[in-house]
């Protein structure tokens, strides 16, 4: 697919060549050599060797696996978590399904949808998409992902904040799709009035909502809470990165200032009451077409920037100049060659402080990154849990250097801009350690080019392929259990897994040929989250139920309601388990699957059971409820069909949905 098509795609379309290109693995680590560790640009070139073997953990099969978790499954099993009450849904196997379903006694409605007012003044949606980029400013954007509902304490289970990501724009954001030309000597020219509508309607927005007398949920309109941040709101660089060489551009000679974030997928809460959204497949929107400098600039290739191909998917180097990120004269300070450094970090966003300016938060390192999951222990100690979401790359844990402490704002600030940056290693006994990325520990040293701790955060990939982390099956959403600090990470699928021969299989992700995907989960050594060490073992197999004929590729070992998939994941109060999905509804594969669909399922017991089916084509992502779990909001992601609509004629829009019980009463219950 290519903008350059004479027919604009759908979104559908697009959103599936989109995850082509996301899921390509970038991780060669089995076949490095120096030059594909660090940049070295023609006027760099360091030398010496590796210094730091790479190791994976290899398996025989599957019933190695199994034995792994039965060797560690009581640690586990003395979890106890709120009760799950519901009747489970079929799945959806309607073909022309354009709803969403939740079980008998509960209730689903369209709550906020792409293009809804959200700064005050905002105009009305124009259901053609004829609105300009100006009014997108200060509209919802598209592509809902991950959210959170940030209470007032004066009602926390009735008013709140609730702020939601906006990954990535459809062709629908247009009124006729894409417009695009071919430039002369190569490149695409695109509308600037196209553009700047699509860098307005990335990021984030933050909604002020309410329960009335009556009961029902409603949007504050014209609150002054509302506040939309895009791919051009000016930000802060906090932590190590400030200043840095690697961060300095023509536009911003000092590396200490940024406009914007974009595909903001998942996100994490602070316990101080700030938003962290994360910044994905943020690769996709830069393009570097001198091939021997991309070669060699692992800055570059290592995340995926593209070399002219990959720009066609955005192609806003044609309107906004510090996306081509092609060197100028070898100087990074002429060009924008730096640019994509300053992408792939956790952006800080206070939305009780509608003036505040976000800041990206570097010393948590660069990655493809899926979210950022704060956990705390009871003295203060806390962890940021992230995955790398493309196929072979790595989880990682955050240490801050000090202590949470309530009211303690001075200290809370610097939290998570000093501390320690980890990388996992799952071993095929159960066991698994953190490794830092640490310039000096193992082979980040001066002489493999890791000269700084910069250098080892902007190329956190590169630091984690010397250090020897395990390859993973697209790690995405973490979720940390609220009472026993357990935690789980989604493992969506890896069809390359086994095929290739720097992507071999290993204990944690067993399966060669991985369509459906798992969950797995550790407990750290001690109970405490600044441990280097961990116990693991894989919670459930996606898939399909086991029968003579299933290949082990799509056979599942669930107790329950069959999915594919995992992506969202996410604990609410009580300790259920909510696991939402992302896979496509039209391969045949995933045929008895249905739609893709939000299961919830019971730590202690393993069973799993259905919830929320969507329309098709969709994708279900984000969650979040208020502190008493008795609303719901959840995210349909690139809808087919027309919904909300459901009239077969209008746009489809992405959409969060309220989710409440008819009694009253806490979902899940």
């Amino acid at each position: 697919m290519s903008l350059l098509d004479p027919n604009s795609p759908s979104d559908e379309d697009f959103h599936q060549a989109i995850e082509r290109i996301d899921d390509t693995p970038r991780n060669a680590s089995a076949a490095l050599n120096l030059g594909q560790v660090v940049d070295h640009s023609r006027r760099r070139v360091l030398k010496g060797g590796l210094g730091a073997a790479i190791g994976f953990f290899c398996m025989g099969g599957l019933p190695g696996v199994r034995a792994a978790e039965d060797s560690i499954t009581m640690l586990f099993a003395g979890v106890k978590d709120g009760s799950i009450g519901f009747k489970p849904l079929p799945p959806m196997l309607d073909p022309n399904f354009d709803s969403v379903q939740v079980p008998e006694g509960y209730r689903v409605e369209r709550f906020f949808s792409w293009g809804d007012p959200v700064v005050k003044g905002a105009p009305e949606w124009a259901p053609d998409a004829s609105d300009n980029w100006e009014a997108q400013n200060t509209q919802a954007g598209q592509n809902h992902d991950g959210m959170a509902y940030f209470p007032f304490p004066d009602a926390p289970n009735a008013h709140g904040l609730l702020v939601v990501n906006h990954e990535y724009i459809n062709p629908t954001l247009h009124s006729d799709g894409f417009t695009a030309m071919r430039a002369e000597g190569g490149g695409i020219t695109r509308p600037e009035a196209q553009v700047r509508k699509e860098q307005a309607a990335h990021g984030v927005s933050v909604i002020e909502v309410r329960r009335d007398k009556a009961g029902h949920w409603r949007q504050v309109k014209d609150s002054p809470y509302g506040r939309r941040i895009t791919a051009s709101t000016p930000m802060a660089i906090s932590g190590p990165m400030r200043g840095a060489d690697s961060m300095k551009t023509a536009s911003d000679p000092g590396g200490e200032t940024i406009l914007g974030t974009i595909n903001n997928c998942s996100m994490g809460v602070t316990p101080w009451g700030t938003y962290l959204t994360c910044e994905e497949n943020w690769s996709n929107y830069f393009v570097n077409r001198d091939r021997v400098d991309h070669e060699s600039r692992a800055s570059h290739k290592r995340y995926g920037v593209g070399t002219g191909n990959n720009s066609e998917i955005y192609a806003w180097e044609a309107v906004d100049t510090r996306f081509d990120a092609t060197p100028v004269n070898d100087q990074p300070q002429q060009g924008h060659v730096n640019e994509p450094n300053r992408f792939g970090w956790v952006v800080e966003i206070d939305p009780f402080d509608p003036q505040s300016q976000p800041r990206k938060c570097t010393a948590m390192g660069r990655l493809i990154r899926e979210c950022a999951t704060v956990a705390v222990d009871d003295d203060g100690t806390m962890a940021v849990y992230s995955g790398d979401d493309t196929r072979g790359e790595y989880v990682y844990k955050y240490v801050p250097a000090g202590r949470y402490r309530d009211g303690d704002k001075a200290g809370n600030d610097k939290l998570l801009d000093e501390g320690t940056l980890y990388v996992a290693v799952f071993r095929e006994d159960g066991s698994g350690d953190w490794r830092a990325l640490q310039q000096g520990n193992g082979g980040l040293t001066a002489q493999n080019g890791f000269v700084t701790q910069q250098d080892v955060l902007v190329n956190a990939r590169a630091a984690a392929d010397v250090l020897g982390a395990t390859p993973m099956d697209r790690p995405e959403w973490v979720a940390v259990h609220p009472h026993s600090k357990d935690v789980y990470v989604t493992l969506t699928n890896n069809k390359h897994r086994g095929s290739k021969p720097d992507q071999p299989v290993n204990a944690a992700n067993p399966r060669p040929n991985n369509l459906h995907g798992q969950i797995l989960r550790w407990r750290e050594n001690g109970g405490r989250l600044d441990a280097t060490g961990f116990t693991w073992e894989i919670f459930l197999l996606a898939g399909d139920r086991p029968s003579a004929d299933s290949p082990d590729n799509l056979t599942g070992t669930i107790d329950g309601d069959i999915f594919s998939s995992p992506d969202g994941l996410w604990f609410d109060p009580q300790g259920r388990l909510w696991i939402q999905t992302d896979y496509s509804d039209a391969d045949p594969e995933n045929a008895q699957m249905g739609t893709n669909q939000m299961l919830c399922a019971d730590p202690a017991t393993r069973e799993v059971k259905r919830f929320l089916v969507g329309p098709r084509g969709c994708e279900v992502s984000g969650v979040t409820t208020t502190p008493d779990g008795r609303a719901m909001w959840v995210n349909i992601q690139h809808p087919g069909g027309s919904f909300p609509a459901s009239d077969g004629k209008t746009r489809p829009r992405s959409s969060t949905m309220l989710v409440t019980k008819d009694d009253g009463g806490v979902i899940g219950s």
